[in-house]
Order: C-alpha cells, then structure tokens, then sequence
C-alpha cells in the first residue's frame, strides 16, 4: 500500500473513531505540502470541522496525534488552520524509493481479459489529399491517449475510418483522368496520397474558371457552380460508381491504393499505430439498413418526400436527415453503420471519438441516434473534442499555399533540430546526428502539442518547440540523455548502480527526498490523465519530473560523491528518474535518445 493510501484510509478511520462522520479514503484530500511549512504531505481537514462541531486546528491536532501513532511512516506534523502537514521518516522515502526501482511498470495498472474494453477512434482522413497539420493533432492525442487508457489498466482497440468515397475522391479521380497521362506515384516519385492531392487542387483550379467563365457569360455564381461541366461531371463520375460502374470502381481502387501507401508512410514516421482500420465505403450501407431498422421500429420517420429524420425535440434538439429523398447517406448515416460494425466486432464498454470541435453538434446527436438503435455504450460515448493547431505567418507554406501536410511539418521539425543541436553534436557522425534530430524534431512537436489542453486553439511555433532550456520535449529528452551519460560514466569506472538500499543507514536530504516524491507522483498522475482523458497531464508531470532532476543534479554531485553509500543512492535515484522519464514520454509517443 503507497503511503498517500496508508494515511487516506488511517484518516477515513480516525474521523469514525473521533467524531463519528463516515467517509471513504478516496474522499479525502491530500496534496504536497506547500514549500513555506514543514511537511511532505498534507491533508486538508475542512470537510470534517463543521460535522465535528470543532475548530479547525483542534481537529488537525486530534487528527495529526491518530496518524502518528497509527501510521509509522508519519514522524511529525503540524498543523496551520485546516491544513495538517505531516513529515515522513526517511525510511518512507527510501522504501518508496525501491519499490519504484523494483517494479519495471510502476504507475501502469496490468491489463486482463476481463478489463473494459475501450475503443479510440482518430485520425480519420479523406483520401483526395495528404494528412496535414490538423490531422497531426488528431493522430497523437488519439495515440497519446489510446496508450494512457491502456495504462490505466483498459483493453483498447485503436480504430481509424477513412472517408474514401463521394464527390471529393471523384474530382481527384476525373482530373487525374483528364491531365494525369498515366501518372504514378513511380513515374513521378511522388507519395500518393501527395500525388492525389496535387490532382485535387487541379480540379478545384480547373473548376474555379469554369465558374469565372460562366459568371462572365451572364449566370448567377450559384448557378455557374451547378452548371460549369468539371462538377458535372465529377456527381456524374459519383453516380457511376453508386452503381459499380467496373471501370470507375477500378480507377478508384487503384488511385485508393496509392494514397494508402501514403498514408501508412506517414502513420509510421509519426508514430501511431490502429488495431483496425473501417471505410466509409464498407460502412454506408450497413447505416442506411441500420436507419431502416430504426424506421420500422418507430425510432425514426418518413416524410412524405422519402426522406428518414430523427425527431430529437424531446432531447432539446431539432430533426436530423438520415437518408436523402433519393435514398442516399449523410454522414450520420456512415457513422451509424460505422457503429454497428464495430458492435459486431467487439463487446465494446466505451467508444471515444477523437474529433475536432466544430463537429460537438454531430457527436451530441450520434449519442442520441445510437441509444435509441439499442447500442449499450450510445448514451455514454464521448466525443474527445480538440481545438485547431495554427501557425505563425510565413512558417512552412504548404504545397497548396493554405494547409501545411503533415509530411513537410514533419521535414521541418527534423531540419529545424538538426540545426539546433549542430553545436552539442559535433562529435557525431552524420547518421548519429540525423537519427538524434529525427528522434528530437518529433519529439518536440509531439510534446508540444500534447502539452496543452486538447480543448484549446494553440499556436504552433516549430523553433520554439526545440528550446533546451523550457517546457519542451528536447528539455525532456536531454534530462534522460544526461542521466544515461551519469549512468555509463559510472559503468566505465567500475561503479554498479544497486537494485536496491538498505534503508537503516542513509539519510536524504531535502533535494533527494523532493526527486523521490516527485517519482512517487508518477502513479497519480497515470490515474489522473485516464480519468481525465487529458495527455497533457503525463506531459507536465514529465516536464516537472525532469526539472526537479536537474535541480538535484545541480545540487547533489553523484559520481565525485565520497561516501559511496549516498553515491549508489544517488545513482539508483538517478535511473529510476530516468526509466519514469522514459515510460511517460511513451505515453505521448515520444522517443528518447540515450545520447545528446
């Protein structure tokens, strides 16, 4: 039992035994014990004053006397108002101290096979244009928070669905028909999913002076954008395949193929991973018989144009489309499918969608549609909202002058810390050097944009990210590099860093005791992020962790320490910091150089 559960259940008793107030040990508060009062961990006594009929110091001292004779690690304490601050033996310190270096998954809850099963959905690309910056937000908090989930002791299923079908795939697919002359992703030695891309922009180029044209001719600019041929054709080409027209279906397979080469080119430089990947195009269907259930059931209605809506007034909502006149699918309906599917699949206990936020609206509604369809987990899904990433003027000017893809994003950050560290790298060879500013360069856009609350618009600044000195991923990283230089000094001299210490004859001082706390913390932490569903929990925490090293490190000389005792204390202190480094960090995906 860690010691903050020790004392949370011995006061949970103490006010029973006191005052006869019943409580449980997770309703009572504790936190650090602020830097202005002695003490290492303090209990907030507010909550039992006024049922104790008694003022807050005399509850704390009352309280304070029942802890220090029933728990051994508490030594001293004092009180200040309706905060009792406790003092822990040094002991405590150096038990918890082992227990943390003993155990290679401490913080993480183990996973069996009756855990819930939690399923994450993210990423969620159409395949007429690469992935881009948004997606890359989209991506790591779906990654980041799929492994925190896991961590806290869910099964997990991480889920992708990619929107490969309707207009938008076929004006790639008739403007490569028009001005691709048989072009490839070997022909031209382009990334498919860049290659589509560029032909999606062809046709809204070849498009917009069709409009102009038509304008000029004397239509309306609603008119000319239902008239200009390109569209036409393109809802042509839509309807064709609708039909399964071989040779659209063909073209459209094969076009598909090349964007998913490109995608998974870019899923793997990132660093995320699914356990299953749905199309829209294997989906739709299934939701359009899943809304006609749902209509024979009285669930939904028909209108008299054939339409299928949803009343939702009685849930403060209005009506929502599920089947146009002409039989065909919205969105709703793809996710609906998309839903049935994956309840088919898997026994699922709770499904989190990691979207964007101008799509809140769309998931309140799937939360009703999927309940009254008879989906267990409808009413408590939770849509993982996130806010737009942006970025300063002029930085990183994408191919098509307005969204920056993920591929050049990421070129940029592996150039940009491969000039940052140029100075502190010059004893590398090349490959040393480009494997270090790759492993640096995404890890400082990843933590960067984990860091923040996932509900924020941020302002993404890639020079910024790669700072040795601030709250960054490099910071981080250069932490665990610098202990894993201690840690190889000390293997050169002939210095074996212990497994564990006796705890009956070494004293900490302030700095030490303050890193031990700090690693204690990490457990909390893990809980906290999973409760919260928020990475960037782990990603300060990570950053806090590596500060309070380093103040240490400043501190407390470990290899020229002369009383080899405290010098392996040091040294066990300094790798257990360094393995909690690294577990966190992977928790945001993010790797860690052993040398810096």
């Amino acid at each position: 039992m860690n010691i903050e559960l020790q004392i949370s259940s011995c006061v949970a008793e103490a006010v029973h035994q006191l005052y006869g107030i019943e409580t449980t040990p997770d309703k009572v508060q504790i936190q650090k014990t602020i830097k202005d009062f002695p003490g290492d961990l303090t209990v907030v006594t507010f909550a039992f004053v006024k049922a104790a009929r008694k003022a807050p110091d005399a509850v704390g001292l009352e309280l304070g006397n029942y802890i220090k004779e029933h728990v051994n690690a508490v030594v001293d304490f004092n009180v200040v108002k309706g905060f009792l601050n406790l003092s822990l033996s040094q002991s405590q310190f150096l038990d918890t101290l082992n227990a943390i270096a003993a155990n290679p998954d401490y913080g993480f809850v183990s996973v069996d096979d009756n855990a819930p099963l939690v399923m994450v959905e993210y990423s969620s690309p159409n395949t007429n244009k690469p992935l881009h910056l948004g997606h890359v937000r989209n991506n790591l908090l779906g990654f980041s928070l799929s492994e925190i989930l896991r961590a806290n002791g869910n099964r997990v299923v991480r889920t992708n669905i990619v929107n490969d079908r309707g207009i938008h795939i076929c004006k790639s697919m008739l403007a490569w028909q028009k001005w691709g002359n048989g072009e490839t992703p070997q022909s031209s030695g382009k990334k498919g999913d860049h290659l589509i891309g560029d032909y999606y922009v062809l046709f809204d180029k070849e498009y917009k002076k069709q409009i102009q044209q038509l304008i000029s001719e004397g239509q309306s600019e609603d008119d000319a954008k239902k008239n200009a041929p390109l569209i036409q054709e393109a809802q042509a080409m839509l309807l064709k395949w609708e039909q399964g027209d071989a040779e659209v279906r063909n073209l459209w397979s094969k076009m598909n193929e090349w964007v998913y080469e490109g995608f998974d080119t870019t899923y793997k430089r990132m660093g995320v991973a699914f356990d299953k990947i749905y199309y829209e195009s294997q989906t739709y269907l299934v939701g359009k018989k899943k809304v006609e259930e749902g209509l024979a059931s009285g669930a939904f209605y028909r209108r008299d144009d054939g339409s299928v809506w949803a009343n939702l007034e009685k849930d403060g909502l209005d009506e929502k489309l599920l089947l146009r006149q002409d039989g065909t699918s919205v969105y709703m309906t793809q996710d609906i499918g998309t839903a049935t599917l994956r309840f088919q699949e898997y026994p699922i206990d709770r499904m989190i969608y990691v979207v964007g936020n101008e799509q809140n609206y769309h998931f309140q509604v799937l939360s009703i549609l999927l309940d009254r369809l008879g989906f267990k987990w409808g009413k408590s899904l939770v849509h993982f909202s996130y806010g737009m990433v942006e970025l300063p003027n002029g930085k990183m000017k994408s191919r098509e002058g307005t969204v920056v893809d993920a591929d050049d994003l990421m070129d940029e950050m592996e150039k940009t810390a491969l000039e940052m560290t140029a100075d502190r790298l010059q004893d590398f060879s090349d490959d040393e050097r480009k494997e270090i500013a790759r492993i640096v360069g995404l890890g400082a856009l990843k933590y960067f944009i984990l860091k923040v609350d996932p509900k924020r618009t941020m302002l993404f600044n890639p020079a910024e990210s790669i700072d040795f000195n601030g709250n960054t991923g490099a910071f981080i990283q250069y932490t665990y590099a610098r202990i894993q230089s201690v840690l190889r000094k000390a293997s050169d001299q002939g210095i074996a860093c212990p497994d564990s210490l006796r705890t009956d004859t070494l004293t900490l001082n302030e700095k030490e005791q303050a890193l031990v706390q700090r690693l204690s913390d990490f457990r909390s932490a893990v809980s906290q992020a999973g409760k919260e569903l928020s990475p960037s929990v782990i990603a300060n925490y990570t950053y806090e962790l590596a500060k309070e090293f380093n103040q240490f490190y400043h501190d407390c000389p470990i290899l020229k320490e002369e009383n080899t005792d405290i010098m392996h204390m040091r040294l066990l202190l300094a790798r257990t910091t360094a393995n909690i480094i690294r577990r966190a960090l992977s928790l945001l995906g993010i790797e860690v150089p052993i040398r810096m």
